[in-house]
């Protein structure tokens, strides 16, 4: 066994004393441990035994440390995937005279590339992505490394202008990639002139680069002298111009191009022989015009993936669209789009999986029952002008279905909540009406959002809580009481149930719901106490139980809500990313390449409403990890404010307005110090308010009108030099600016005079008068009912306007009632 020449350990569970032992086979000259999970810094003493080693793979495990110095006869290193750090010396890396393939990708290496790698000139392969190395690329770097084949600088923190005409005399390199993360880093094709290169490339990727930043942002012109391309990626670079379509005319075997992210304008042109190779084209967030290429099926046949959105395109999808038997992915969104869907792309025989068609102008009635099962993986639809009921034979065999934002009405399908696959549905906005469909199966959502319909009934108990993690049923029509399955959702982050005619008790078990992040009961019939279960949730940032019924005293332990304690809605959103193609690079003793462009195709960011600084906001995605707030106003609550609110630290908004809360104004408020409205109004407080809450800078609005508050106000200092004088009337005992009654004197109140009318009328004809203006009510009465028949968006959206001002009315004469009674406490 001493004489053993080469040994492959890949993919085991070694500890550190591995490499001692390997020191029985001096004689080895490959050695590969890929992925064996060992660990620490020993191997550098271990690879002293030896000496004639030329290949060793050390990638995939947790090595720490520098680099290893022991290794001069090494033709190749693999580093990849471990924790090295320190800077490259000289001492280590420049010895290896006969090192070909080098490999330090995925470590945390550090500042600038040693000038001597310049005299590896057998070097072919030179990986060093996603690192931390810093400094300029001078073109002395590379000069000498004419064998280079394969060179990749990705992910580092690179500065200053790297001059690509550099590379013009490298013969023989194939693959380059640059992708970049520092804006201080550019990339400059253009300089001198005219420079024509000695390569030919197969994989490009100058990604994120700055390109040609101070040339116009131009595409590279070298570009026209490459005829070997099969990847190319000038994404996320302002490249400005119109779309380069010759550069499909010029590599006939090109497979795929990313332009994403740029400013080319121009139309889309198939080239003019067919291209049998090319499968991904994305061209997305430019200002592309013009209609698909009718003939897109012809001369590229076997395009599998096709991204256009964001772009300003226009007209019908073409037919031929049907010839592309192997599209796995199609993503038209955020363009102006219009016509029918045709029924062809949801053939059960089709490849696609993902289609993408939201924000544009489609229309009809897609779902109207000629096709009977929907196969798409993620079909997203969202954001047209979609017609009509869906079919109750509908069968969906997708795991991500978004119809919201369409005119979609009737009754939801069986098919939506008989499918166990759907794991997210967003049917929000639209016109559906009846009762949830509860089918043969439990349907086992992830993210459900069927709000702003006219959905009523009881809350289906057909669902299968346990993988909920987002649940939407506001402004609906659902009634009866929360369902007893609600306290299997050991997942949810998100309930919002409000703006419905739910009654009876708030359940207790709703504490026992640890992981619940928002809860929203706004506008519903709720009665009963707040239950102190509810102080069990203590990673909740959003409650609001306003606009209900409730009664009895604030809960004491609320103080025991005290936030999040890490960012729920950034790591749990339910983000699915489509990818792109995976090339190979043949290279000298391994055959690896790979990109990934990571485009969120489907973002069901939760969405919720909430009413902070008087004003209802809608909070979406990220944002939820930082809005914090608690909202109980306009119910019956009694007695005093709990001195434990003041320990909400995190708190941005509470309001507490219209109830019937007594008692003095807690001191402790003064230690909400990142507050930014706090509502008290319409209650029976008394006392002072704390001269300390000028403490808190971030306050913006601060409401304690109509109480019973006496005494000075607060020094007009910080923030509260901004209130006026609405944010303390109703309170008669108050003094001191920005009232006009002084704390000094006593103020009387001078009532002026009527003052008898001289000027004088113009005579009209009454008659005349009221006719025309009889009959100007009735035309624009007429002109109203019209669009609201015609319209059934705007026919909704007054049928919630009409609701919300019976709420208006009903809390409004519940203050009138109400004030004289407080009058009479006072």
């Amino acid at each position: 066994m001493t004489s053993l020449l080469h040994l492959n350990l890949d993919n085991n569970f070694f500890d550190n004393d591995t490499m001692m032992f390997l020191g029985a086979f001096p004689s080895l000259q490959s050695l590969s441990l890929d992925s064996s999970r060992f660990g620490g810094a020993a191997f550098d003493e271990a690879m002293a035994s030896f000496p004639h080693l030329e290949i060793l793979d050390l990638s995939n495990n947790n090595l720490i440390g520098n680099f290893p110095s022991a290794l001069s006869s090494l033709q190749v290193l693999y580093l990849a995937q471990n924790n090295l750090d320190g800077s490259l010396t000289p001492k280590g890396l420049c010895q290896m005279k006969n090192l070909r393939e080098l490999d330090l990708s995925n470590n945390m290496f550090v500042g600038n590339l040693p000038q001597c790698i310049n005299q590896l000139a057998l070097l072919k392969v030179l990986e060093i992505s996603s690192n931390q190395f810093t400094g300029t690329i001078q073109p002395s770097l590379t000069a000498n490394l004419t064998s280079l084949e394969y060179i990749n600088f990705s992910h580092n923190k690179f500065e200053g202008l790297l001059a690509f005409s550099s590379f013009a005399n490298h013969t023989k390199l194939e693959v380059m990639e640059f992708i970049n993360d520092n804006d201080n880093f550019e990339v400059d094709t253009e300089e001198p002139t005219h420079w024509i290169p000695m390569f030919q490339l197969k994989v490009l990727s100058l990604s994120s680069c700055n390109m040609n930043k101070h040339n116009g942002n131009v595409v590279p012109g070298f570009l026209l002298h490459q005829h070997n391309l099969r990847l190319l990626d000038l994404s996320h670079n302002s490249l400005k111009g119109n779309l380069p379509n010759w550069l499909l005319e010029n590599n006939t075997m090109l497979e795929v191009l990313y332009l994403r992210n740029n400013s080319f304008g121009g139309s889309i042109l198939m080239p003019r022989f067919r291209n049998p190779y090319f499968s991904e084209l994305d061209a997305s967030r430019n200002d592309i015009k013009g209609t698909i290429p009718e003939n897109v099926g012809k001369f590229l046949p076997n395009l599998a993936f096709l991204n256009l959105s964001m772009n300003t395109l226009s007209g019908h999808l073409p037919s031929s669209i049907d010839d592309l038997d192997a599209l796995n992915v199609l993503d038209l969104s955020d363009n102006g789009l219009s016509g029918e869907v045709p029924e062809y792309l949801f053939r059960e025989n089709i490849a696609l999986s993902l289609l993408k068609l939201s924000y544009n102008k489609f229309q009809g009635e897609i779902f109207s029952g000629n096709i009977s099962s929907y196969y798409i993986s993620m079909l997203l639809l969202d954001n047209n002008h979609f017609t009509g009921e869906i079919s109750n034979n509908i069968s969906f065999d997708v795991s991500i279905l978004d119809i919201s934002n369409n005119l979609f009405s009737g009754v939801l399908p069986h098919g939506v909540s008989n499918s166990s696959g759907i794991d997210s549905l967003s049917a929000r906005n639209n016109l559906f009406e009846g009762h949830f469909p509860c089918g043969t199966t439990l349907a086992s959502f992830n993210f459900l959002d069927i709000s702003n319909n006219f959905i009523s009934g009881p809350i289906p108990s057909c669902l299968n809580m346990e993988f909920m993690e987002h649940i939407h049923l506001e402004y609906n029509r659902f009634t009866g009481s929360i369902p007893n399955i609600f306290r299997n959702m050991t997942r949810v982050l998100t309930l919002d149930i409000s703006n419905n005619y739910l009654s009876g008790k708030i359940p207790k078990f709703l504490g026992e719901l640890s992981s619940l992040r928002i809860l929203l009961l706004r506008k519903n019939n709720f009665s009963g106490s707040i239950p102190k279960e509810l102080c069990q949730l203590t990673s909740v940032s959003l409650i609001d139980l306003s606009n209900n019924l409730l009664s009895g005293s604030i809960p004491s332990c609320i103080q025991n809500i005290t936030g999040p304690t890490y960012l729920a809605y950034i790591q749990t959103s339910i983000t699915t990313y489509y990818w792109g193609s995976t090339y190979k690079y043949s290279g000298v003793l391994r055959s690896w390449y790979s990109i990934m462009d990571d485009n969120p195709m489907f973002d069901t960011r939760s969405q919720v409403q909430f009413t902070t600084k008087s004003i209802s906001y809608i909070y979406k995605g990220n944002i939820l990890d930082y809005m914090n707030g608690l909202d109980l106003s306009c119910n019956n609550l009694t007695g005093k404010i709990p001195e434990g609110l003041g320990l909400m630290t995190q708190i941005l908004a509470l309001n507490l307005s219209h109830n019937q809360l007594t008692g003095s104004i807690p001191q402790k408020f003064s230690e909400l110090t990142n507050i930014e409205s706090l509502d008290l109004s319409s209650n029976r407080l008394s006392g002072e308010i704390p001269s300390e809450l000028t403490n808190l800078n971030y306050l913006v609005v601060f409401n304690v009108s109509y109480n019973n508050l006496s005494g000075s106000l607060p020094e007009m200092k910080e923030q509260f030099a901004t209130f006026s004088m609405a944010s303390y009337e109703g309170n008669q005992f108050l003094c001191g600016p920005p009232l006009v009654k002084k704390c000094t004197t006593t103020s009387s109140v001078n009532v002026p005079s009527a003052k008898d009318d001289t000027d004088q009328g113009y005579a009209i004809d009454l008659v005349w008068f009221f006719a025309s203006l009889a009959s100007t009510w009735i035309v624009f009465l007429l002109a109203f009912a019209a669009i609201l028949y015609t319209n059934p968006y705007w026919r909704r959206r007054w049928f919630y306007f009409i609701e919300e001002s019976m709420y208006a009315c009903y809390y409004f004469f519940c203050d009138l009632i109400l004030r004289p009674s407080m009058l009479l406490n006072r």
